[in-house]
């Protein structure tokens, strides 16, 4: 077999392969002789069919089967041959394909970057210290009862944070338009929902009022149709509710699954939940610093079939997180197209990292993160026998693990630093990290 290897590029190769003839009519026969077998043909008994009938019948479908299967082997041997990592399927294209010469293509593909993973030192982290306060419980009680609150109609003026039940209609030029209108819909004054103004000219409102608002759409209100324009809505208010927080008793504690009634064990589950998520946070945070370091210091070329391979699985991954009718294929690939690089970048780092450094997952810290997912449950033993059960689910878990024995891989020789905030800085959501 004959081999000859030219890099277009950085990452594309471009191989031309040639495999002899005799290779070929030797595979030929081969399948033809499979097929006389078992062909059925008028006039003759099974197995006894003339080879020259079966040739006849069967030559063409058996070489183009044998010149496919060929192409596929020898484009293998090839790049073992050359030592070279394809990164997605290759692109190929027939020299010769003619009966009797050699087979001769050519297979245009890109290849795994080859780097070393290097400038570990110089990047920064900023590591959150925080705990979770008495008066941090205090005040994520105060948002589970916000979170379920519930209103009770009142003879009186409507006033914020109040719920109505209106009706109204909106036009444009007298003319109603299309989303303009509503019956029976539920709407909590300074909430936001509406556009500005609505809400606040139905301060002091009561039940069977009907106002008239001379409101403006913003400039840059969603839908271009409307943006910039005056409109008039009627409002007619059915029901005016005040918001009343439940108290903190055994129902109340009961919706989250606390069987125990006392306000001491509810906050002390409540305690340990925002404490979870306080070291995930600041996990998180670390470990978002650490990539975009690794990025930073690494920038690599990065295969575009491996971008595009990553870009439909956020086609698909968004159509699983919003529904709707429509195919994956159908969003644009650009609005994935920065984030699919990212990602398979990173991915590439991590995977040299672990080469690089010869890490292997802790068996130790995998069983430890099982046992800090399942902890979130009632019966955690079942969920940890699960997962020691569930091959797909540990590799899961193994992975997330490796990933992290990375980061503190870079941590050890990054220059880190210690920043104490309080609870609520270090939960707040980071900003989106840069792309590559």
């Amino acid at each position: 077999m004959q081999v000859s290897v030219e890099s277009t590029s950085a990452l594309e190769r471009r191989l031309t392969i040639g495999v002899p003839a005799e290779r070929i009519e030797t595979e030929v026969n081969k399948r033809l002789q499979q097929t006389a077998r078992r062909a059925k043909v008028p006039g003759f008994r099974p197995g006894k069919v003339p080879m020259s009938v079966i040739r006849q019948r069967y030559e063409e479908s058996a070489r183009q089967e044998a010149l496919g299967d060929l192409i596929q082997a020898s484009f293998y041997e090839a790049v073992l041959e050359q030592k070279l990592k394809p990164a997605g399927a290759p692109s190929v294209e027939p020299k010769v394909f003619e009966k009797g010469k050699d087979l001769e293509y050519v297979a245009t593909f890109e290849v795994y970057p080859e780097f070393e993973v290097v400038g570990l030192e110089g990047i920064a982290v900023e590591c959150l210290q925080a705990e979770v306060a008495e008066a941090d419980v205090d005040n994520m009680l105060e948002i589970l009862r916000k979170q379920n609150t519930r209103y009770q109609q009142v003879e009186r003026e409507a006033q914020d944070g109040d719920q109505l039940n209106i009706d109204f209609v909106g036009k444009i030029d007298g003319e109603a338009f299309a989303g303009g209108s509503a019956k029976g819909t539920s709407l909590v004054l300074g909430s936001g929902r509406m556009i500005e103004g609505f809400e606040a000219g139905l301060v002091g409102v009561k039940a069977g009022e009907e106002r008239v608002l001379s409101l403006t759409f913003p400039e840059d209100y969603q839908n271009l149709d409307l943006a910039g324009k005056a409109a008039e809505f009627t409002v007619t208010v059915n029901a005016v509710s005040e918001a009343e927080l439940p108290e903190l008793n055994a129902e109340f504690f009961a919706l989250f699954g606390i069987s125990e009634p006392s306000l001491e064990a509810f906050r002390a589950e409540v305690g340990k939940n925002m404490d979870r998520e306080l070291r995930q946070s600041i996990k998180s945070k670390v470990k978002t610093q650490v990539m975009d370091g690794l990025l930073a210091a690494n920038p690599i070329e990065v295969p575009k079939a491996l971008i595009e391979n990553e870009v439909n699985r956020l086609r698909v991954q968004a159509v699983q997180q919003f529904g709707g009718n429509i195919k994956p294929e159908q969003l644009p690939a650009n609005l994935f197209q920065e984030q699919a690089r990212r990602r398979v970048a990173l991915g590439l780092i991590v995977a040299e990292m672990v080469k690089q450094f010869e890490i292997k997952p802790d068996e130790s810290k995998v069983k430890a993160m099982i046992e800090e997912i399942a902890s979130a449950y009632q019966e955690p033993e079942q969920v940890v026998a699960w997962y020691y059960g569930n091959e797909q689910q540990l590799g899961e878990v193994r992975s997330v693990v490796l990933e992290e024995q990375v980061v503190d891989t870079v941590l050890q020789k990054a220059s880190v630093t210690d920043k104490t905030v309080s609870y609520e800085e270090a939960v707040k959501p980071a900003e989106a990290p840069q792309a590559a």
